[in-house]
C-alpha cells in the first residue's frame, strides 16, 4: 500500500492539474434542497426579490432563505417564466398564465384555459419564451407567438420553426431554425438580409453591447456584426466555443459576458483583456450543462442546469480556490508568487501559476509554514526545511516539522519552531549552521518575540515557556511560566502579538507578562472583548481575526474601540483547519487556507448597509396573520429575507421579546418552540462592527393555553360550581347524617347518664345508708357503752348494798356504807373523761360537721348535740352531764338559740339529719 502511494506522489510531481482557478463562489443547490425535478429551464426574479424557475412538473420559488415547489393544474411541464410587476407568467405544454403571492403561496390563473388556442395544427404547442414588448407579453412556442394585452389573447402564427425570439434595441427579432433571423412587425414577418450566413444555424442569443451586436450560435460559435456585417467573434475564446454548443449567453456588463453551455459549463469572459473563466463541474458546478443564465439585485448569476441550480457570485470580493480532485489536499501554509501562489499542504509544495497547479518535485508530505526573506522561500517540511527559490526547490536541512519561522527584529537572529523544540540562525542566514535551543527538547509550535535576549514559545500540546538569552545567544534559563504562576489547564495555549505586545490565551483567559514582578496578568480590554472566541488569527498591527461560535469576524482597531466584521460562514464553512487557520497577505486582499484550497477576502467590509428586511412567520405551515391563532407551546417558524443572496447579504441577529442575547439568523430562518402566551416581539439586528443596530421587528400572539381559554374558563367555572355544589350537597347529607348520628349518640348518652346517674344515686343512697347506719352503729354504741357503764356500776353498788345488808345491822354503820359503796361505785373523774373521749371519737364527722357549721358551740353544746344525736332523753342526759334534769331542758333552749332553731324543729331530729 505504502508503494502504491508513493508512486502515485511520484506521479504527481511530474504532472500538471489542469484547469485550476481562483473562482467567484458558487453556491449550488440540488433536488435533494428544492424537492422537485432535474432541469430548469428558465429562471427570473421577481418584483418581490424572490426568484421563480421553470422546474420540469414544478414551479419553484426561492427567497434566500425557502423554498416553495408548486405544480401547475393540469400537471404538464413548465418551460419558460417571466416577472411582470407582481406577477409571475409561465408557459407549459398547451397552457400558459401567472402566478401570484396570496397570504404566503403562490395562487395559479390561467390565461390560456377554455380559450381553444392549442386547436388545429396548435395541439402540440409549448411555451418556450415568455417576454414584454411595447406594454404586451408575449408567449412564445416553436410555430406559435400568443399576443397578451388589454386581457385579450391573440395568436399569431409563424410561418418557420423558430428557436427563440430576441427583443433588441425595442425591435422583436425571431431567430429561425434554417432561414436567418427575422424581424416582426405588425404582425408580419421579414427577413433581416444584412445577416447573412445564420442560415442553417441554431440561434441561443441575440444581444448588443456597447452599440455592438452579438448573436450566438448553437454550434458555430458567436458572430458580432461590424460596419453592418456579421464577423464571427474576435476572441480566443471563439475557437473553443465552435466546438461546443452554445446553450444560453447574456451580458453581465458593458465589460462582462456570460455564456452556458451543453458539455463545458459556464464561460465568463472579459472583454476588457479578453481573457475568461470556465466554471464547470471540475472545480465548483454541480452539472456541466447550463440551460438559462438569470440575474439577481446584485447582478450575480443564477444558473438553471440539467439538474440542479447554481448561484455564482460574480461581484463579490471573494473568491475560492478549491481543489475538487482532491490532489492538493488540506492547505495549511501558502504565499504568493509572481503570477501565482505557493501552496503549502500535507501531500507536499504546490506551485499555483496559470490556472495550473503543479505539485514541485520531491517535496511530498506534510508542510507546515512559507516564509518569505527575500527572494527565497523558507519551507518548514516534515522531513526538514526546503528552499524554493529560482523556480527551483532544496532541501537545506534535515529539521524535520519546522512549524514556523521567524526572523528577529532586535538581534540580526532567526528562529524556527519545530518537532524536537527551536533553532537558531544567524544573518546572514546559512541553513547549514545553527544552534539548538538547550533544555528545551519539545515539540514548539508556536513562538513570539517583543524584546532583545528573550523568547516566548508554545508547546504543541500544553504550556507557556518564557527562553533568556546572553549576548552570544546562550539559554541562560528556561521558565514554565503556565506552571510558575499554578495555571495547569495549560493546554491548547495561544500566543499573539499585537501593537508589540505579546497576549497569551490560557483556558479561555487572555494574560499579558508583568517582567517587573515576573507574573501573569489578566489583561482587562482583551477579556472584556476576546474572552469567548476560540481561535485568534494574526493579519497585520491594526487587524486581526477571530474565530468565535463558528464565525469569523476580522477585528479592526479603532481608537479605543475593536471593530467587528463578520466574514459569511458559507464562504468557509467546514473548511477550517482548526488550530492551524492562518491568514496571508496579498496586496490589498487576505488568503485563509482551507481544507482543500483557499480563499480570498478583502481586509475592509464594503457591503451595503441600508437594506430593506421582510419578515414572514408561518405557523403549521401557513403564514401568520391578524387572523391566525398560534396555540400556546407551540414552534412559529420566522423568514428573515434580505433583498439580497450574495456577498452584500447583511449577517443578522436577532432578540425575542426581553432577552439581552444575540443570536445569530442562521441561513435567514428563525424556529421560535415553546413559545408563551400573549404578545411576542422579534427584533432583527446587524452589527456594523461597533453595536447591534435594528433593522426590522416582527409581533405576533400567542393564545393562552387551551386549558386557560374561554371555553375551559367556563367549563372550569362549571366544574368549580358543580364541585362546591357537590361538596355543599354532600356536606350537608354529612351534616343531618351527623345530627341523626349525634340525636342518637346525645340519646344514648342521655340513657347511659341517666343510667350512670340512677346507679351513681343508688351508690350515694347505699353510701348514704351505709353512713346513717354506721352513725345508728355508732349512736347506739355509744348509748350502749353509757348504759352499759350505768348498768355495770349499778349492778356493783347493788351487790355491794346487798351484801352491806346482809352483814350489818347496825343502822347507823349501815347507812353510813351504803353511802359509801354508793360513793365508791358512782363513776370518778377519769372514767367520766375516758367516756368523754370515747364518745367524741365515735361521733368525729358528726363533731367535724357541727364545729365547721357551728363555730360558737362549745364542749358542752358538743356533748349535748352527741346525745341528742343518741336520741338520749333529758333524763338520760341529766346525769351524763352532771346536772338536773332542768339544767338539760335550759340547756336545750340555749343550743336552740345557738343554732337559730325555731320551736317546730326537733332538736334530736336536726341533730341526727345533720
Amino acid at each position: 500500500m505504502k508503494k502504491i502511494f508513493f508512486y502515485f506522489l511520484l506521479l504527481l510531481s511530474i504532472c500538471k492539474v489542469q484547469s485550476q482557478e481562483q473562482l467567484p463562489f458558487v453556491e449550488n443547490f440540488t433536488k435533494s434542497n428544492y424537492f422537485g425535478d432535474n432541469q430548469v429551464w428558465s429562471v427570473a426574479q421577481g418584483s418581490d426579490n424572490a426568484l421563480y424557475y421553470a422546474n420540469n412538473h414544478y414551479f419553484l420559488r426561492y427567497n434566500g432563505v425557502k423554498w416553495e415547489k408548486y405544480a401547475l393544474p393540469n400537471k404538464t411541464i413548465l418551460r419558460s417564466v417571466f416577472v411582470d410587476g407582481d406577477k409571475v407568467y409561465t408557459g407549459s405544454y398547451n397552457e400558459f398564465g401567472y402566478w401570484k403571492r396570496i397570504s404566503g403561496k403562490m395562487e395559479y390563473t390561467s390565461l390560456s384555459r377554455n380559450k381553444k388556442l392549442f386547436t388545429g395544427a396548435s395541439i402540440n404547442e409549448e411555451i418556450w419564451k415568455i417576454f414584454k414588448h411595447q406594454n404586451k407579453i408575449y408567449f412564445q412556442s416553436f410555430n406559435e407567438l400568443f399576443v397578451y394585452a388589454d386581457n385579450k389573447i391573440v395568436k399569431t402564427r409563424i410561418p418557420f420553426q423558430i428557436s427563440y425570439c430576441f427583443v433588441v434595441n425595442d425591435t422583436i427579432y425571431l431567430a429561425s431554425v434554417t432561414n436567418g433571423v427575422y424581424l416582426f412587425e405588425n404582425k408580419s414577418f421579414k427577413k433581416v438580409t444584412k445577416w447573412q450566413g445564420l442560415e442553417n444555424n441554431i440561434i441561443h442569443g441575440i444581444a448588443t453591447n456597447k452599440g455592438q451586436t452579438y448573436i450566438f450560435t448553437q454550434r458555430n460559435g458567436v458572430f458580432v456584426e461590424e460596419n453592418g456585417k456579421l464577423i464571427p467573434w474576435n476572441n480566443s475564446l471563439n475557437s473553443v466555443l465552435k466546438k461546443e454548443i452554445i446553450i444560453t449567453a447574456k451580458f453581465i456588463d458593458d465589460y462582462r459576458l456570460a455564456i452556458g453551455t451543453a458539455f463545458k459549463g459556464l464561460y465568463i469572459v472579459d472583454l476588457k483583456s479578453n481573457t475568461h473563466q470556465n466554471i464547470n463541474r471540475n472545480n465548483s458546478l454541480i452539472n456541466n450543462s447550463v440551460l438559462c443564465i438569470g440575474f439577481d439585485k446584485e447582478n450575480d448569476l443564477w444558473l438553471g442546469l440539467d439538474n440542479g441550480i447554481s448561484h455564482i457570485e460574480i461581484n463579490s470580493p471573494y473568491t475560492i480556490f478549491s481543489d475538487n480532485t482532491g490532489v492538493l489536499g488540506s492547505v495549511y501554509t501558502l504565499a504568493a508568487i509572481k503570477n501565482g501562489y505557493l501552496l503549502g499542504s500535507n501531500h507536499g509544495v504546490f506551485k499555483y501559476q496559470n490556472k495550473n497547479l503543479q505539485l514541485l518535485p520531491n517535496s511530498q508530505g506534510q508542510v507546515w509554514d512559507i516564509h518569505k526573506i527575500g527572494a527565497k522561500y523558507i519551507i518548514g517540511h516534515n522531513d526538514g526545511t526546503f528552499i524554493y527559490e529560482n523556480d527551483a526547490l532544496k532541501k537545506v536541512n534535515g529539521i524535520s516539522g519546522g512549524w514556523k519561522f521567524q526572523e528577529s527584529d532586535y538581534d540580526n537572529k532567526y528562529f524556527q519552531a519545530n518537532y524536537s523544540g527551536i533553532i537558531i540562525y544567524n544573518s546572514p542566514i546559512d541553513f547549514t549552521q545553527y544552534k539548538i535551543v538547550d533544555n528545551l527538547t519539545k515539540p514548539i509550535k508556536n513562538i513570539a518575540q517583543n524584546k532583545p535576549k528573550e523568547l516566548w514559545a508554545v508547546d504543541n500540546y500544553r504550556s507557556l515557556y518564557r527562553i533568556t538569552f546572553n549576548n552570544l545567544y546562550e539559554v541562560e534559563k528556561v521558565e514554565n511560566i503556565t506552571h510558575q504562576n499554578k495555571i495547569w489547564n495549560d493546554y491548547g495555549v495561544k500566543i499573539f502579538n499585537f501593537k508589540n505586545e505579546i497576549l497569551f490565551f490560557i483556558d479561555n483567559v487572555w494574560y499579558n507578562f508583568n517582567s517587573i514582578s515576573n507574573k501573569l496578568e489578566k489583561n482587562k480590554i482583551f477579556n472584556k472583548n476576546f474572552a469567548t472566541i476560540s481561535e485568534i488569527i494574526p493579519v497585520n498591527n491594526s487587524n486581526f481575526i477571530v474565530l468565535k461560535d463558528k464565525l469569523l469576524y476580522v477585528i479592526h482597531q479603532i481608537g479605543d474601540n475593536y471593530i467587528w466584521d463578520l466574514i459569511p460562514e458559507k464562504y468557509y464553512e467546514g473548511k477550517i483547519i482548526n488550530q492551524d487557520t492562518k491568514v496571508f497577505r496579498d496586496g490589498n486582499q487576505l488568503l485563509m487556507n482551507l481544507d482543500d484550497g483557499f480563499f480570498s477576502f478583502p481586509l475592509k467590509n464594503s457591503k451595503t448597509k441600508s437594506q430593506k428586511i421582510v419578515i414572514e412567520a408561518f405557523y403549521q405551515g401557513k403564514m401568520i396573520d391578524d387572523n391566525t391563532s398560534i396555540q400556546y407551546n407551540q414552534s412559529v417558524e420566522v423568514d428573515v429575507i434580505s433583498e439580497y443572496y450574495g456577498y452584500n447579504r447583511l449577517g443578522l441577529f436577532y432578540k425575542l421579546n426581553d432577552s439581552r442575547t444575540f443570536l445569530p439568523v442562521k441561513s435567514g430562518n428563525i424556529v421560535l418552540n415553546n413559545l408563551s402566551s400573549g404578545s411576542q416581539s422579534l427584533k432583527v439586528y446587524y452589527n456594523n462592527g461597533e453595536r447591534f443596530i435594528q433593522v426590522d421587528d416582527y409581533q405576533f400572539n400567542v393564545d393562552k393555553p387551551w386549558y386557560f381559554s374561554l371555553v375551559m374558563i367556563f367549563i372550569y367555572i362549571l366544574i368549580i360550581s358543580g364541585s362546591f355544589y357537590l361538596y355543599y350537597k354532600w356536606n350537608k347529607i354529612r351534616y343531618f347524617e351527623k345530627l341523626k348520628l349525634k340525636e342518637e349518640e346525645l340519646k344514648h348518652q342521655k340513657q347511659i347518664l341517666q343510667l350512670e346517674l340512677i346507679a351513681e344515686n343508688k351508690l350515694k343512697m347505699q353510701e348514704y345508708d351505709k353512713h346513717i347506719l354506721e352513725m345508728q352503729v355508732q349512736t347506739k354504741a355509744s348509748e350502749v357503752a353509757g348504759k352499759s357503764l350505768s348498768i355495770a356500776k349499778q349492778s356493783e353498788m347493788i351487790d355491794t348494798i346487798q351484801s352491806i345488808l346482809d352483814n350489818e345491822s347496825d343502822i347507823n354503820l349501815l347507812k353510813n356504807k351504803i353511802k359509801k359503796s354508793i360513793k365508791i361505785n358512782s363513776i370518778n373523774k377519769n372514767e367520766w373523761q375516758s367516756f368523754e373521749k370515747n364518745l367524741m371519737q365515735s361521733h368525729e364527722d358528726f363533731v367535724h360537721k357541727l364545729t365547721h357549721n357551728y363555730s360558737q358551740l362549745t364542749s358542752k353544746d358538743i356533748k349535748l348535740c352527741i346525745y341528742l344525736k343518741m336520741n338520749l332523753s333529758s333524763k338520760e342526759i341529766a346525769p351524763l352531764m352532771n346536772i338536773s334534769f332542768r339544767g338539760v331542758e335550759l340547756h336545750r333552749y340555749r343550743l336552740r338559740k345557738k343554732l337559730e332553731l325555731n320551736q317546730d324543729v326537733n332538736l334530736s331530729k336536726f341533730m341526727i339529719n345533720l
